[in-house]
């Protein structure tokens, strides 16, 4: 039972949707996006409304169902007010910094690394250890943070490493030296 997929999604007055051949295009103050609709569901436009309908009520159409509405509401957030992700980075020396559409990150190793930020993207660094990501799309903020905790996951010892704000990191207990 797909119960996301039931919601209807309210459209507010500043966003305009247009849906045609199963393309669907949200435009808004942040810019616009477009998706094509997957061929098991149809969409119901109507008095600033949108309604997922699958096209039959098999157990895979509901689950197309609710991922349809799901894709669909974070397009209408992200065109509308956008998505923001925060990133830590613990460690003695590390730090980040953003010049134009590059994250230059200090993170322990015998280089700098240089992340290039994609079209649509922007980063801001706090106090040098606090980045900031923002964009209207939540698939793309997800990936790119990702990819750059990867670049130093944090370790459970020290707790060194980037990681998400909402992140808690389990401390293990270190060697004892006793003789």
């Amino acid at each position: 039972m797909s119960r996301i997929g039931k919601k209807s999604i309210q459209i507010p007055e500043d966003l305009t949707v247009l849906y045609s051949d199963k393309v669907i295009t949200v435009k808004g103050k942040n810019g616009s996006m477009s998706n094509t609709v997957h061929e098991n569901v149809d969409l119901k436009i109507e008095d600033q409304t949108i309604t997922v309908i699958p096209k039959d009520e098999t157990r895979r159409n509901r689950a197309f169902q609710g991922m349809t509405r799901s894709i669909l509401n974070n397009m209408i957030i992200g065109v509308s007010k956008g998505f923001e992700r925060t990133l830590e980075i613990n460690g003695i020396g590390y730090r980040a910094e953003v010049t134009g559409n590059i994250l230059k990150l200090t993170l322990g190793y015998s280089h700098p690394i240089e992340f290039k930020l994609p079209d649509g993207i922007t980063a801001t660094v706090q106090k040098q250890n606090v980045v900031k990501l923002s964009g209207m799309d939540k698939q793309v903020i997800g990936q790119i943070c990702a990819e750059i905790r990867s670049l130093r996951p944090p370790e459970p010892y020290k707790g060194k490493g980037v990681k998400y704000s909402e992140e808690y990191i389990q401390r293990k207990a270190g060697k004892t030296g006793t003789k």
